[in-house]
């Protein structure tokens, strides 16, 4: 158990390169996934790996050996590591559970904020009069379609079809859920800090996914391509909103909206093998994550029956 529970706190450093532009050479929706899927994972066995940390070193105070009914000692450590490792990983552990409830706390936070400020009376499109061009989609609570909010300013900066573009892609942000994504990305990033690295890719990733499903609306990329780019080079000319935007809220402009135009105008250079070898890549950390885990609670386990006295 000793040599393998620390795979699951070193696998994460690998995913990282492996997970940078995987959205330019996997189709977003299937890059959204996997590196949401990913980061899920590895944030579960980061934090197994430190609860099967503690045990040993838990094992060795007497008030857990006779709860554990243990005759003999837990072999599982060295008893000069097995304490100091434990107090650390408990440690980590701790500050682990209190990142996630905090970062689980301010998103519904931000989402009932969110909810609150909504301008809208009931209908998908709420139209603000504020010259100051942005546009973003407005998630709801659990049931909620949620809303799309846009200022005149930025409908005054795109022609007809554009718009029908901006607009499809808030609307792909609404339908595929896209802020339990990010949510679920903040989260994995609390568990261990390489995962952090994961939030940007999979921002990429959802915008792209919006940005496919508005060219697929309006049936020209080029038109999708031409909104995104209008819209993000009327907002930057404009400076700062002249009101903040909802914590939640999913802007068009967000993202790298150069490589985002550039991927829709198939100008990206895209490497099928490349997005295989990337995914590959992240499934077997996942695997290796996973089974590393599983390995270590098996050893530990039999340790403790070897202490309980039920084998030789």
């Amino acid at each position: 158990m000793i040599y393998a529970v620390w795979i699951p706190l070193l696998v994460p450093f690998v995913v990282v390169p492996a997970a940078g532009r995987l959205a330019d050479v996997l189709s977003p929706a299937r890059a959204a996934r996997l590196l949401a899927a990913t980061g899920a994972g590895l944030a579960l066995c980061t934090v197994l790996a430190l609860a099967l940390l503690v045990v040993p070193g838990a094992g060795r105070l007497p008030a857990v050996a006779a709860a554990g009914e243990f005759v003999h000692p837990l072999a599982a450590a060295e008893p000069a590591v097995a304490a100091p490792l434990a107090a650390v990983a408990l440690t980590l552990l701790v500050g682990c559970a209190a990142a996630v409830a905090g970062a689980v706390r301010g998103h519904w936070l931000r989402l009932h904020r969110s909810v609150r400020q909504d301008p809208g009376d009931g209908s998908e499109l709420v139209v603000l009069r504020d010259g100051h061009p942005d546009a973003y989609a407005l998630p709801g609570r659990p049931g909620s379609p949620g809303r799309i909010v846009v200022t005149t300013g930025m409908l005054h900066a795109l022609d007809p079809v554009e718009r029908d573009a901006l607009l499809a892609h808030e609307r792909a942000h609404l339908a595929g859920r896209h802020h339990l994504y990010l949510a679920a990305a903040e989260l994995s990033a609390r568990c261990h800090p390489a995962l952090r690295a994961l939030r940007a890719p999979m921002g990429y990733a959802l915008e792209r996914c919006a940005d496919e499903a508005a060219a697929h609306a309006v049936g020209d990329r080029r038109v999708a391509a031409r909104a995104i780019g209008r819209a993000a080079l009327a907002a930057r000319a404009a400076g700062e909103v002249s009101r903040p935007r909802p914590a939640a809220a999913l802007p068009v402009t967000a993202g790298p909206v150069p490589r985002r135009v550039a991927a829709l105008l198939g100008r990206s250079a895209a490497r099928p093998r490349i997005g295989r070898a990337a995914a590959v890549t992240l499934l077997a950390c996942l695997v290796v994550s996973g089974a590393a885990s599983l390995d270590a609670t098996h050893d530990l386990h039999s340790s403790i029956e070897v202490a309980q006295g039920e084998n030789p």
